[in-house]
């Protein structure tokens, strides 16, 4: 909680300030001047470090923290990083001054007509990083996964990042294959005309672990990463490869879907949440398909007239969300942006020109 306070103070007092920053310092990016040591890539957390000392270390200011958090999103508390995690910074070196003779060039006007088109841009995932590592959704049949873990070498309750444990698989593995450790979250419901019927589980991913040899059917394993306190019994999904490049797709074909959930059972949503809606793959999406959502135009009463005259009102637009986790009848989606409250049965659909 004091980290948190410090970040609000930070923000504050520094926020007037930026707009007279390096313009070709980006945000998180970090000045080979500004560090009393050179920076290992990457740096490898020990047991007792925080973001503050290892600040103090390579900047010899503890207060320059944030700019580590900023360039590593997996760390989804800055109050909580665990030994074996894996911190990287981007150092940008200042370019040499090259002095070059100004070109002549005579310009000549020309009117160049080119059709309105939409970029769609290849954006660092980086941004997504911790709702593509932490969320998933699957399909009610696949809740207890195809195995789970077991125990540990040293007979312990809770394990963390390089810890050794023992795993139980329902099918075969090979040394060096990936696992996502899971535990099942809230349900999400798909309202139809016949009631409510279940259309997957949220799932948090917990880590990720490596098999590493077999005996006796019981497979060894080394946790990769840790987003929390793993223990026994917690459940295995194969993982899937993870893309850092997504590249923006906007549909443009008939949707319409439905806002099935918001995560936490909340009753709105805004920009940074996740939301799970009644459209996937069979639709045409896929990670990186963007979306609108939008409110149903209300029905009201037209008061010019003497006899009852009802109008409907417009959709309108509260906000647009990217696809994270697409399966075949439904998704997990990320809001991007939000004018206002996104709430359940919201209408889901391409962006309208």
């Amino acid at each position: 909680m004091k980290l948190q306070l410090r970040i609000l103070m930070m923000l504050a007092f520094f926020a007037p300030n930026l707009l007279f920053a390096d313009a070709f310092l980006m945000p998180g990016e970090v000045a080979k001047d500004e560090l009393v040591k050179a920076f290992p890539q990457p740096y490898v957390v020990k047991k007792g470090d925080t973001l503050w000392d290892i600040a103090e270390e390579y900047f010899a200011n503890p207060e320059k923290w944030l700019k580590i958090w900023e360039q590593n999103l997996q760390v989804t508390n800055p109050d909580l990083i665990y030994p074996g995690n894996e911190i990287w910074l981007t150092i940008k070196t200042p370019p040499k001054k090259v002095e070059k003779k100004p070109d002549v060039v005579t310009l000549e006007p020309r009117i160049i007509y080119k059709p309105a088109q939409r970029l769609e841009q290849e954006v660092d995932a980086r941004i997504l990083l911790t709702a593509l590592a932490r969320q998933d959704f699957i399909h009610p049949d696949a809740i207890e996964g195809i195995g789970h873990i077991l125990d540990s070498e040293d007979d312990r309750l809770n394990f963390g990042a390089n810890d050794k444990v023992y795993l139980s698989l329902d099918e075969k593995a090979n040394p060096g294959d990936i696992f996502d450790i899971f535990r099942t979250g809230d349900p999400v419901f798909n309202p139809t005309a016949e009631g409510d019927k279940p259309a997957g589980f949220l799932v948090n991913h917990l880590g990720r672990v490596q098999v590493t040899s077999v005996e006796s059917g019981v497979y060894r394993g080394t946790i990769l990463t840790a987003f929390e306190e793993i223990g026994r019994t917690d459940r295995l999904k194969r993982a899937l490869p993870q893309d850092y490049k997504v590249k923006l797709e906007y549909p443009s074909g008939p949707l319409y879907g439905r806002v099935m959930y918001i995560r936490d059972n909340a009753v709105e949503a805004g920009q940074g949440q996740i939301l799970g809606i009644d459209l996937g793959l069979k639709d045409g999406l896929r990670a990186g398909s963007v979306l609108g959502v939008y409110h149903m135009g209300r029905l009201i009463e037209d008061k010019v007239y003497v006899e009852k005259t009802f109008q409907v009102l417009p959709e309108e637009k509260v906000g647009e969300i990217i696809v994270i986790a697409p399966q075949d009848n439904a998704s997990i989606v990320l809001v991007t942006s939000s004018s206002g409250p996104i709430n359940s049965g919201d209408i889901i659909q391409a962006l309208k020109k």
